[in-house]
């Protein structure tokens, strides 16, 4: 009874978690380039704790009294295995505003932070009072280089002026080429790691390939909305608030039954 309880209590938190992944999806519909995340659940079973020999899988048609024998073998819990993101295309969508920039295609743009170079799909930019371009938080847009290496002499200095993107990244004031958007792809896209605003680093441990992306297409005076589904999202929000109701259910009748238990025993004393 005690196994059942510590499983229905387990499923209850990976719907809590599920439900928090998405009400933040919710909250991000309107963010520039956010991708949706979808929590990744696995089944853990106690007999990986235990030692080979000590556990004997029944060899008969399964029956009560099989249960015994696999020693605890047969417990089994859900387990948060962590989020994985979608990254797939959003929308395209016009603001007339010169210096928003739409990636369309697998990239993302270079951003120099305190904490080092990040990744963005937000290409919500602004000059600064120094003439730099910068991302919404303030952080310098890096021109094509050496990907997530070294942003010294990278950062894109404009002097106010017409400003022209082309739609390969090429940055024009007039006449004059000012260089390139950096605009970075992954080997591998799981190596990415959120970290608010918008912006990714590297996964611990990672060393993803990185290079420069032709393979894109840059939309001057655009921006690529959030992928979230908001119908998708309730839809999802639905069947998991039933799910959760269910196991607080289960945890309920575990725990009435376990008091139903203790009542018995107290009487045969």
């Amino acid at each position: 009874m005690s196994k059942g309880i510590y499983t229905a209590v387990s499923g209850a938190m990976a719907q809590s978690a599920k439900l928090d992944t998405i009400a933040n999806n919710l909250a991000n519909v309107n963010t520039p380039g956010f991708k949706r995340d979808s929590q990744l659940f696995r089944e853990y079973l106690a007999s990986y704790e235990k030692e080979p020999p000590t556990i004997t899988v029944p060899r008969v048609p399964a029956s009560i009294e099989s249960f015994y024998d696999m020693q605890g073998g047969d417990k089994g819990y859900v387990d948060l295995d962590g989020t994985s993101t979608d990254f797939s295309q959003g929308s395209i969508k016009s603001t007339g505003n010169n210096l928003d920039v739409a990636i369309e295609g697998e990239g993302f743009f270079e951003v120099a932070t305190p904490d080092g170079i990040r990744f963005t799909r937000n290409g919500s930019f602004t000059i600064n009072s120094d003439g730099v371009l910068v991302s919404k938080q303030g952080y310098p847009v890096l021109r094509s280089g050496a990907p997530g290496q070294d942003a010294n002499g990278r950062q894109i200095q404009l002097n106010g002026s017409h400003v022209a993107i082309s739609s390969a990244g090429e940055i024009f004031e007039g006449e004059q080429n000012i260089g390139k958007l950096s605009v970075v792809n992954f080997g591998n896209r799981d190596s990415l790691q959120k970290v608010g605003s918008s912006m990714y680093t590297i996964r611990e441990n990672q060393t993803p390939e990185m290079s420069n992306t032709d393979k894109v297409s840059i939309h001057q005076g655009f921006l690529e909305a959030s992928n979230v589904n908001v119908i998708r999202e309730m839809t999802d929000m639905i069947g998991t608030t039933r799910v959760f109701e269910s196991t607080q259910k289960a945890i309920q009748a575990y725990d009435q039954m376990a008091e139903k238990v203790s009542n018995q025993i107290s009487k045969l004393d």
